[in-house]
């Protein structure tokens, strides 16, 4: 099976070399037994090598079981692993299997392992060392034939300095180690993972496939996404849920992740290369829209102070050279709906208000 071939079959979205490289690494690695390392931030697609990685292994027809470690309180993790025998405990009221013998020839993915306490480590040791362990209180050994790959988004070498893992268990685990980047060090991915997730989202619902402006497209490719694939797959999956049009442009996706927009980004995007007049335009647009929003601010604080300072002065100036907070208010609002196209959401954001707010000083400006 070439690289291709495997990145199309088991979903490895992506045409960087970082990713091709990975793909290569996973497929040789798969049909062996080796313990495989995953490391990479929250949401970079670590689950999705691990099922890679089961999927093309001799056993595939087994299942994989996938335990989020930092899921599971500590004092039930080890049952959850191990099983337990009945009476071992208060609530242990049948036998029941751990996941060890649940996955029994096949692989079992642990998440987060790092997360994993330092006594249950010991027995992940035993077990992946000689293939058996006993039930919590039970007093036979049971035997297990299981492939283990684990995945961490801490740097477990530095987790072992820390002593919070032991230095055996990590050697015995790292046989292969698999770092995946974080999205925003392979930005030549995005556009492909948007458009997987488009095609899926439409045929997972019966829906017309959404279409993607250049211009948003590349919106998307400039954003860092802290939250990588996981929170761009939201982001595109919830912006063809709210098209009413069929159709999505920057607007689409601004307000899901303007949220995680520092102030330097919103300086700078979007950023276009080979811009058209609407796509340059439009970037102005989103320009004055982040920076108008301090001009407001200073305009108001410079009207408060204006008139305290006139009620301090003497009678010279004319009061009807003096303009009354409510009327620079209702401006403010009014300015901020023609700059947004009457979107209140983005008004409301501009004016640093909340849109329950800016509804109510609507209603109270007759605005509505």
């Amino acid at each position: 099976m070439s690289v291709e071939d495997f990145q199309k079959k088991f979903n490895i979205i992506g045409k960087s070399k970082e990713i091709k490289d990975l793909a290569d690494i996973t497929l040789q690695v798969a049909n062996s037994d080796i313990s495989v390392l995953i490391y990479g931030e929250s949401g970079v697609g670590k689950e999705v090598f691990a099922r890679a990685i089961h999927g093309a292994s001799r056993r595939s027809d087994k299942k994989m079981v996938s335990v989020n470690c930092g899921a599971i309180p500590e004092g039930i993790l080890e049952s959850e692993l191990f099983g337990h025998k009945k009476g071992a405990f208060t609530g242990a009221v049948d036998d029941r299997k751990g996941y060890f013998e649940i996955a029994d020839n096949g692989t079992l993915f642990l998440d987060e392992i790092a997360e994993m306490p330092l006594t249950t480590q010991v027995k992940l040791l035993r077990v992946l060392e000689t293939g058996e362990f006993m039930r919590i209180g039970g007093e036979t050994v049971t035997k297990v034939n299981v492939r283990i790959i684990a995945a961490s988004n801490k740097d477990l070498q530095k987790e072992v300095e820390a002593k919070h893992f032991r230095n055996d268990l990590y050697f015995r685990l790292k046989a292969v180690s698999l770092n995946i980047p974080p999205l925003r060090e392979r930005r030549e991915d995005i556009s492909s993972l948007v458009f997987y997730f488009l095609r899926n989202y439409s045929e997972s619902n019966k829906m017309p496939e959404p279409e993607i402006t250049p211009e948003a497209l590349d919106f998307l490719t400039k954003y860092s996404w802290p939250g990588n694939v996981r929170e761009l797959k939201n982001a595109v999956e919830t912006a063809a849920a709210l098209t009413k049009t069929g159709v999505l442009e920057i607007d689409s996706f601004y307000p899901l992740l303007s949220k995680n927009i520092s102030a330097n980004e919103n300086r700078n995007l979007p950023i276009h290369l080979n811009k058209s007049p609407e796509s340059l335009d439009r970037e102005m647009i989103f320009r004055a829209l982040i920076d108008i929003k301090n001009d407001l601010i200073e305009l108001k604080e410079m009207a408060l102070n204006f008139n305290k300072e006139t009620k301090n002065e003497s009678n010279t100036i004319s009061v009807n050279e003096v303009v009354p907070i409510n009327k620079l208010e209702k401006n403010a609002i009014i300015n901020a709906l023609n700059f947004t196209k009457g979107s209140k959401r983005q008004a409301a954001k501009l004016l640093d208000i909340s849109e329950r707010t800016l509804y109510r000083k609507l209603k109270e400006y007759d605005l509505q």
